[in-house]
């Protein structure tokens, strides 16, 4: 059996188990955490009406290293295991930090993980189309800040498949596969690109053009 199918029958068999136990702490639990709530679609198409429209740039010269991540935040928190504890439900984390339980929904695709290792932080704009829209250009500390940005709607997590089917695309390439997030999905990226004054492509800007005129 794959890796794929093995963890989600081990994920299913833990609902199935823990059903009562969950089902009783869901009710006394606030809402699913969250990434920062980004603007309305109003305010996002306006802002992207102001983003310059040109060609994406080339990948030329482009590595992860350029986007120092994940960086400390408090303590021995780093980046990803404080988005881990904000945006699941009922999350323990040891002594260093890392979650060893609770719960993650993913808003992509819907699908609910019981364990840290089955979910991935995506750059909503991922390092590479960043790099292409404009980030090339930017100082090292720059680009550290927008690789670990809690402020804005930057970092979620969700399903590490998912991520990684999305890869570096942008909306014009890959939107989530759960259809009803995307109009949040299409503000999130607006916001992140409208801060930090990075470029679309005509393609990108017509797909999210339609995304939030339809929410």
């Amino acid at each position: 059996m794959s890796r794929f199918y093995a963890r989600r029958s081990t994920a299913a068999l833990a609902a199935l188990v823990g059903l009562t136990t969950a089902a009783t702490t869901l009710a006394s639990s606030p809402a699913q955490a969250a990434p920062p709530t980004p603007p309305s679609a109003s305010t996002a198409l306006s802002y992207l009406s102001t983003l310059t429209v040109q060609a994406e740039g080339s990948s030329s010269g482009y590595s992860r290293d350029l986007f120092p991540h994940w960086i400390t935040q408090y303590d021995s928190c780093n980046t990803r295991e404080v988005v881990l504890k904000r945006d699941g439900t009922n999350v323990v984390q040891d002594s260093s930090c890392a979650a060893v339980s609770g719960s993650w929904y993913s808003p992509y695709d819907g699908a609910t993980w019981y364990a840290a290792s089955d979910v991935d932080i995506d750059h909503v704009v991922p390092l590479a189309e960043a790099w292409r829209s404009g980030a090339n250009s930017w100082t090292t500390s720059r680009r550290q800040a927008f690789a670990n940005d809690l402020t804005r709607s930057q970092l979620i997590a969700v399903t590490d498949d998912v991520n990684q089917a999305k890869g570096d695309k942008d909306p014009a390439e890959w939107m989530p596969p759960r259809s009803t997030y995307h109009c949040t999905y299409a503000r999130m990226w607006v916001w992140v690109k409208y801060y930090y004054g990075m470029t679309v492509d005509s393609a990108e800007k017509s797909k999210l053009s339609s995304v939030l005129n339809a929410c």
